[in-house]
C-alpha cells in the first residue's frame, strides 16, 4: 500500500520547513566574502557571522520541543514560517553588522525549530513502513535548499547588482517562507498530540486521514504507550531512563558536525577561492556539490528501510573519512587542486547517503513518545552546539594554523564515528515508535 494524497500532502509541507532549513543555512556562503570586505571583519568576525544564526538555532532547537508540546508541532511550526520571512527580510535592509547580526540570530531560531517539529510532525503522522522515506523527505528538502541556495548565488552574482548583491542573496529566502506558512494552514495536528491533550476522535479520525492500515489498534498503542509514560508537557527528558536514547541522539548530532559537513558548505566558495578557483567559478562548483548531494540523498533515502539505518552511517563513515584525508593530504602538498572538487563531489555523496539521509529519522525514533520533541531538541542540540563552535574556529584555524588542519581533524572524527556505531547504535528500521520505545528503554 502507498501513502495517500493527505499524507504526502502533509508530509511536503512539513518537510517544506526543511528547504528553508537548508537554504538558510548556506546562503551566507556566497554573501560572507562581501561582508568580510564591506566591514573590515577578521576571520573570528567572519565567523561570527556565519555562527550567530547557529546560536540562535541551539536556543530554537531547545525550546521547540517545550512548546511544541504545549501547542502542538502544526502550530509551532507557523510560528517559524514567520521567523523566516522576518529574518530574510531584516537581513536584506540591515543598515550595519550589528543590525544584521539580530535578523540572522532570528532566522536561526526557526532554522532550530524547524529542525526539530518538521521530522517529529512527519515521524508522528507516518505508519511504521513508509516512516524512514517519509521522514527522510524533510533531508531531502534540507539538501533541495541548499542546492537552490548555491544556485541562487551563483545567478543573482551574474546579474551585476553591485553593492547590493549580498541583499539579494539573503533577502530572496522571504518568498518560500511565505509560501510555507500558507500551506501550514492545510494540514492536520499531530495524531499523538491530539491523544496527549485527550482529543481522541480527533486522533483517530487524523489516523484515517494519513491511511493507516489499522487506526483503532494505532489509537490504541499510543493510547497505552501515552499512559504507560505519564506524559504530558512536564515530562522531563533529562531522566535515567532516557539516558540511552540521550546518548544515540547526543552522539549523532555531534558527529554529524564532526565530520566536517557544515564548515564545508558554509565556507565552500571561501575553500575554492583558497585553492586557486575564481569566485564565480567557486559558485558553479559549489552548484556541482548541491547536486551531488540531493542525488545521493535520494538515493540514501531509497535504502534507508532496506539496508537499516546503522549499515548506512558504517558505509558513510568509511568513505567520508577516506576522503578528508585526501583533502587534507591534497592542502598539506599543493599539488592536483583540480582534484579537490572531485573529492568533495564524493565526500557529499557518502555523506549524503548515510549521516545526511539518517540523523533526523534516528533522532526522532530513539524517543518515547511523551518526550519525543524534547529529545529531538536535545539531540539537534548537540548538532548546532557543536556546528557553532566549529564554524566560530574554522576560519581562525586556517588563518592561522593551516588550510589542511581542519581537514584532518574531521577525518580523525569520523574514524572514531565508525567504532561508536559499530559497537553502541541499535538498529531501528521496521518497527513502530511504540515497539522502540520498549526495547531503547530496557537497555
Amino acid at each position: 500500500m502507498r501513502p495517500n494524497l493527505n499524507l504526502m500532502k502533509a508530509t511536503l509541507t512539513g518537510a517544506l520547513g526543511g528547504l528553508l532549513f537548508g537554504f538558510d543555512t548556506v546562503v551566507i556562503s556566497g554573501a560572507i566574502d562581501a561582508l568580510v570586505r564591506l566591514y573590515g571583519l577578521s576571520p573570528s568576525g567572519k565567523g561570527w557571522t556565519v555562527a550567530i544564526a547557529l546560536i540562535g538555532t541551539v536556543i530554537g532547537s531547545l525550546a521547540a520541543g517545550h512548546i511544541g508540546q504545549r501547542l502542538g508541532g502544526r502550530e509551532t511550526l507557523r510560528i517559524t514560517a514567520v521567523l523566516y520571512i522576518v529574518s530574510a527580510v531584516g537581513s536584506a535592509l540591515a543598515w550595519n553588522w550589528p543590525v544584521l547580526m539580530v535578523f540572522r540570530f532570528i532566522g536561526g531560531l526557526g532554522i532550530g525549530a524547524s529542525s526539530v517539529l518538521g521530522p517529529v510532525y512527519i515521524a508522528e503522522l507516518a505508519p511504521a513502513k513508509w516512516r524512514g522515506r517519509l521522514v527522510g523527505a524533510f533531508q531531502f528538502n534540507v539538501v533541495l535548499g541548499i542546492l537552490i541556495a548555491y544556485t541562487s548565488n551563483y545567478y543573482i552574482r551574474t546579474l551585476g547588482l553591485g553593492a547590493n548583491e549580498w541583499r539579494w542573496q539573503v533577502g530572496v529566502a522571504a518568498i518560500p517562507a511565505l509560501g510555507f506558512l500558507i500551506l501550514l494552514f492545510g494540514i492536520p495536528r499531530s495524531p499523538r498530540w491530539s491523544v496527549s491533550r485527550n482529543r481522541i476522535d480527533e486522533a483517530l479520525s487524523i489516523l484515517k486521514l494519513m491511511g493507516d492500515p489499522n487506526p483503532e489498534a494505532e489509537l490504541e498503542d499510543i493510547r497505552a504507550a501515552l499512559k504507560q509514560e505519564h506524559a504530558s508537557e512536564r515530562e522531563p527528558v533529562f531522566q535515567w531512563k532516557y539516558r540511552y536514547p540521550l546518548f544515540l541522539a547526543i552522539t549523532i548530532g555531534f558527529f554529524n558536525q564532526l565530520s566536517g559537513i557544515n564548515s564545508i558548505l558554509y565556507y565552500l566558495p571561501s575553500i575554492f577561492t583558497s585553492a586557486g578557483f575564481t569566485q564565480i567559478s567557486g559558485d558553479r562548483q559549489a552548484i556541482m556539490i548541491g547536486f551531488t548531494n540531493l542525488v545521493f540523498t535520494v538515493v540514501g533515502m531509497g535504502f534507508i528501510d532496506k539496508l537499516g539505518r546503522k549499515t548506512l552511517l558504517l558505509i558513510g563513515a568509511v568513505g567520508t573519512a577516506a576522503c578528508l584525508a585526501a583533502v587534507s593530504w591534497l592542502f598539506i602538498t599543493g599539488a592536483h587542486s583540480g582534484a579537490l572538487v572531485w573529492l568533495f563531489v564524493t565526500y557529499i555523496a557518502f555523506f549524503a547517503l548515510s549521516q545526511g539521509a539518517v540523523i533526523w529519522v534516528y533522532i526522532g525514533e530513539v524517543f518515547p513518545n511523551s518526550v519525543r520533541s524534547k529529545g529531538q531538541g536535545v539531540g539537534n542540540a548537540s548538532h548546532w552546539v557543536m556546528n557553532t563552535i566549529l564554524q566560530l574556529v574554522f576560519p581562525v584555524v586556517v588563518a592561522n594554523v593551516s588550510r589542511s588542519a581542519p581537514f584532518t581533524f574531521f577525518a580523525a572524527m569520523t574514524v572514531v564515528q565508525f567504532f561508536v556505531v559499530l559497537f553502541a547504535y541499535p538498529e531501528t528500521r521496521g518497527q513502530s515508535l511504540e515497539e522502540l520505545q520498549r526495547k531503547l528503554l530496557k537497555s
